[in-house]
């Protein structure tokens, strides 16, 4: 049985009665307690679409509370964030495990309800959002992995991936940039499961959005390809018929405008700023419990009739899940290679056996820039990976994100893997995000380091939530050359590496690329970045052994002994750089130890025995090298040690005469050395 078979109609929708008008008041009954007991959030935005999430949910969410990562599970999207509260009212009522206590601990230390939804924390919350814009991408990333496994892995009869998207956004959310970003690319691509509903209320935290805020909506999303329609947020029967519609239209994202009155049913406060970002009061809350036919002195109330039928929900998802593992066991049957591979790759996100075997690797001598060698790497595992699936910012090209033999996603046909993201860095990333949270996939998407900047909220929300998105960023350092300052990346490495949780990866040669990748497709408990080089490097002895590139940090080159005078540390390309320095030294009859770093966080991780063996607390003579910021590179040089880098922005010219003009060349390395050890 397939979703849209049995999708909702206009002549199925129950109609609606009383007890929907009250569930909908219960609704901004917690939202309004949750937030006075805290003394602390956003009332007015589940009070005035308390309808709307009532109706998405009550009559059209394929959800199982049972079971919240049940595979094909509509996904819900609370993009307006600051009315996390109406997210936790549904949870709640639905049965999801989150009892009335959280509700009532809302914004407190160690609570389920946090000021803002957060995914992995809260059992139901499809993605963590906050910052305006963030959901509503994250929200096309998910409706483009649904759409991408249904291409793939549905057969007649067998629609196993089939489930929309609905989310809730505001006019934050439509303001950000990121908004229209994502937005082009859904209607560019025809993305029909996505069904999006705008809270229209007029208002922003500094007054009227009439101040700063004069879009044509409609306009503006039809411009984009999108399906439009206008209604009340009130009127719960056109609210569904626009659902039932927007189902319909299977050629075009959605936009229902849902013309809606922030804070509703306040007697002081409706229509007013003041109720966006704080508490009603007490006896506002009374008055407003009053004008809505609650019990004004009763706290956190829901009735036991708005109980059983939020209840009815979690009965009816749980059939459903039942009949899709009947569908999926009969699947299963009727083709049991494909009933395998579904299983293995969309369910249990297994990798293939034998792809890590197809990794390539180069003999010490063969010269390579990382993006290319990162590119043959894709080449090998893109066509044994089948959930392999990304893109570039319109860098196609310099990136080498295009793996051999790979088909394009196109508008409608959503069968291949690779990603035309156009010029669109902020929606690439957290479309990603949408892509990992969804599950079945294995995302990545690639630009230049140094847009990585456009990138940045997207990359946090996706440490934040650990989730397993591959960031590929090239032309790494000043060495890209005649693009000049603005082109050249100097403080970004150290920018993304003060993310915590996001695994920073700088390959010294194309070895330690294929490590990079291996290690990025086998730790889906995190964020990892690629961050390669335009120019080609010198492939050097010892780097094959892709252990050692897991641990962050190693020896690479060693004293006879053991017992090097000095330690020259260095990442990516000026390894090569640190390389050269050591042969230099040697020459004066010093023995230097070079330590490749492609990875702070992965060394910093290893025990205090591996970091000591790599780097003795007893030899203090250090040098790090790396073309950007010095700045976090004391924790390696120590007090005794030096740094090279660049504390400043490029130049433009040929990027060995720019890097030699700021310094990053064996000689300038050696002149340190001699300096730590006093020569």
């Amino acid at each position: 049985m397939s979703h849209s078979a049995d999708a909702t109609s206009a002549q199925a929708v129950p109609g609606f009665d009383a007890l929907d008008d009250l569930c909908a008041n219960v609704i901004r009954g917690l939202a309004m307690d949750g937030v006075q007991k805290a003394d602390s959030g956003h009332p007015g935005m589940p009070m005035g679409m308390a309808n709307v999430a009532h109706v998405i949910w009550s009559r059209f969410l394929r959800l199982n509370p049972r079971d919240a990562n049940w595979f094909n599970r509509d996904r819900f999207v609370l993009s307006a964030g600051h009315g996390s509260m109406l997210l936790y009212s549904l949870l709640h009522l639905t049965g999801y495990a989150l009892p009335m206590d959280e509700l009532k601990a809302f914004r407190q230390l160690g609570s389920k309800t946090p000021g803002h939804p957060e995914h992995g924390h809260t059992e139901g919350v499809e993605t963590t959002t906050g910052p305006l814009g963030q959901g509503f991408a994250t929200g096309v990333g998910m409706a483009l992995a649904e759409a991408f496994l249904a291409a793939n892995y549905n057969r007649p009869g067998f629609d196993l991936v089939d489930h929309y998207v609905y989310a809730i956004v505001s006019d934050g959310d439509l303001e950000e940039g990121i908004s229209h970003e994502a937005a082009s690319l859904a209607g560019h691509l025809k993305l029909g499961k996505l069904i999006y509903y705008y809270d229209d209320n007029n208002i922003s935290i500094d007054g009227p959005t009439s101040l700063s805020y004069s879009d044509n909506v409609p306009l503006r999303f039809e411009a984009y390809g999108w399906h439009v329609q206008t209604v009340s947020a009130y009127d719960m029967p056109a609210i569904a018929a626009a659902t039932v519609a927007a189902q319909q239209v299977t050629d075009r994202p959605s936009l229902i405008v849902c013309k809606s009155h922030i804070a509703y049913g306040s007697p002081n406060k409706q229509d007013t700023s003041a109720s966006h970002g704080a508490p009603l009061g007490a006896e506002e809350v009374r008055l407003t419990k009053q004008a809505l036919g609650l019990p004004p002195d009763e706290y956190f109330w829901v009735p036991d009739e708005v109980y059983a039928r939020y209840r009815q929900i979690g009965e009816r998802g749980a059939q459903l899940e039942a009949a899709w593992n009947e569908q999926l066991a009969a699947y299963k049957a009727a083709d049991a290679e494909l009933g395998a591979a579904f299983q293995a790759q969309v369910l249990d996100h297994k990798l293939p056996e034998g792809w890590e075997e197809a990794l390539p690797v180069w003999q010490p001598g063969d010269k390579i820039a990382t993006r290319a060698a990162s590119g043959k790497v894709l080449d090998a595992i893109g066509p044994r990976i089948p959930t392999l699936i990304g893109g570039s910012a319109d860098l196609t090209p310099s990136n080498n994100t295009r793996f051999k033999g790979v088909a394009d996603v196109k508008p409608g046909d959503f069968a291949g893997r690779y990603i035309r993201f156009g010029i669109r860095e902020h929606a690439m990333g957290a479309m990603l995000n949408g892509m990992a949270l969804h599950g079945g996939v294995h995302p990545y998407g690639g630009t230049f380091l140094v847009f990585s900047d456009y990138m940045r909220g997207a990359v946090r929300l996706t440490a934040i939530m650990r989730a397993p998105v591959i960031f590929v960023w090239t032309h790494d350092s000043v060495g890209v050359g005649e693009d000049g300052p603005t082109h050249q990346p100097v403080e970004h490495m150290l920018a993304l590496r003060a993310i915590p949780g996001l695994v920073v990866l700088r390959p010294a040669d194309a070895n330690e690329t294929a490590a990079a990748w291996r290690y990025a497709l086998t730790h889906r408990d995190r964020p990892v970045a690629l961050l390669l080089t335009r120019q080609g490097l010198t492939v050097m002895a010892g780097t094959e052994d892709h252990s050692r590139t897991a641990r962050g940090g190693y020896v690479l080159a060693d004293a006879a002994d053991g017992r090097p005078d000095v330690i020259l540390i260095a990442a990516g390309s000026e390894v090569n750089v640190a390389m050269a320095a050591r042969d230099q030294l040697a020459a004066q009859n010093i023995a230097a130890r070079v330590v490749s770093m492609p990875s702070w966080e992965l060394f910093d991780a290893q025990d205090a025995a591996y970091r000591e063996t790599v780097l003795p607390a007893a030899i203090k003579a250090r040098v790090t090298v790396e073309a950007g910021v010095t700045l976090g590179w004391e924790r390696y040089a120590g007090d005794a040690g030096a740094m090279v880098g660049i504390d400043r922005f490029g130049e433009s010219g040929k990027g060995p005469a720019v890097m030699a003009y700021l310094g990053i060349t064996p000689e300038n390395v050696t002149q340190h050395a001699l300096k730590v050890l006093g020569r």
